[in-house]
């Protein structure tokens, strides 16, 4: 009897080993990556007693530690362990990231894991792997888009370390990264990936220009020069989901076939187009950024593109009007108020 009991045991296990076995797979990968990196970080404290490591990054260190204490102490963010480490990336990306969308909607394709829930885009710690997942959403007939990331949030099960492009940035851009990334370590809602990006780049958006007011004052130079490229990136990112808006026009009088079909392609291309050649006017053609922005002549953008502004972009203006209408923009109330408003993983 126990025999039967056993075999039958191991029929089970070897049949779901099976059914998951892509995300048995992924996970495994996923672990190791990880675990790679935790295993080869350093302690901020062993880095900043380094004579060999340069003074200009030691000094971004201590910033990181600034930023974290200005989180917690004014802005009412949870304290953390994170960026406690170091680890140093030898100018090599570490992790991929993979967006889809159907062809003729700009409707996240969604990957659903364990505990966690659902997510518009997938991470690689291995790079062939990812775009070889990203060749077979392309062959099932969906837009897609694939590229590195500076920065991700373990939402606490691990201790995310200091990761070296984040040195490279400037201390409003350092602060804005920062704070986005202990904002998903407070506040993290299962399923609803839009809701957290947007809150966070909310709270990285206002934290950074609180920070940099507090510490160099109202007409300092580090606070004139990341209000502009805000103004920028914000004028461009509206003219991005004003264009999605035209996109979700058109694809609404498509019928639901998502085939490829030559006349709505043209339709889509046009607007596409329009997106892309218009950027120029913003701002009167001002463009002093350097980030990954769509130009003419080059590959056109596509619904995954757009996806991703969906997702961190579209629900700014909700959080700026409730913040400073209900709470009169008193940034500690309206952030408790979230905490108690939403269940977080």
């Amino acid at each position: 009897m126990l025999k039967k009991i056993l075999l039958t045991l191991a029929v089970i296990l070897i049949l779901l080993a099976l059914y998951y076995r892509e995300l048995l797979s992924y996970g495994y990968m996923q672990a190791k990556g990880q675990l790679g990196i935790l295993w080869n970080v350093r302690d901020v404290e062993e880095v900043l007693s380094d004579p060999a490591f340069p003074d200009s990054l030691k000094a971004q260190i201590r910033l990181i530690e600034e930023i974290k204490k200005f989180g917690v102490d004014s802005l009412g963010l949870n304290p953390s362990k994170n960026y406690t480490t170091f680890y140093d990336q030898h100018g090599k990306p570490l992790i991929w990231v993979i967006t889809a969308s159907e062809r003729y909607r700009i409707e996240p394709y969604q990957w659903n894991f364990p505990i966690i829930g659902s997510f518009p885009y997938k991470g690689y710690f291995d790079s062939t792997r990812a775009v070889a997942d990203e060749q077979k959403l392309k062959d099932q007939g969906y837009d897609t888009d694939i590229g590195d990331i500076s920065a991700w949030s373990t939402l606490g099960y691990f201790k995310d370390p200091i990761l070296s492009s984040m040195l490279k940035r400037k201390e409003g851009s350092l602060a804005n990264l920062i704070l986005h990334e202990l904002t998903h370590g407070t506040l993290f809602v299962k399923n609803d990936l839009e809701l957290n990006e947007n809150l966070a780049s909310f709270v990285g958006d206002y934290g950074a220009i609180r920070y940099l007011k507090q510490k160099y004052g109202a007409d300092s130079e580090p606070l004139k020069t990341y209000e502009f490229s805000k103004k920028y990136n914000d004028a461009y990112a509206q003219h991005i989901l004003r264009g999605i808006g035209k996109l979700d026009s058109l694809y609404k009088g498509f019928e639901s076939d998502m085939r490829p079909d030559p006349r709505k392609d043209s339709l889509k291309k046009a607007i596409i187009l329009s997106i892309v050649t218009n950027i120029d006017t913003l701002m009167g053609g001002k463009v002093a950024l350097k980030s990954k922005k769509f130009e003419a002549g080059k590959l056109l953008p596509n619904n995954a593109v757009f996806i991703n502004y969906k997702t961190y972009r579209s629900r700014q203006n909700i959080f700026k009007e409730e913040f400073e209408k209900k709470f009169d923009s008193n940034f500690k109330n309206y952030f408790s108020y979230l905490k108690e408003k939403y269940s977080s993983l």
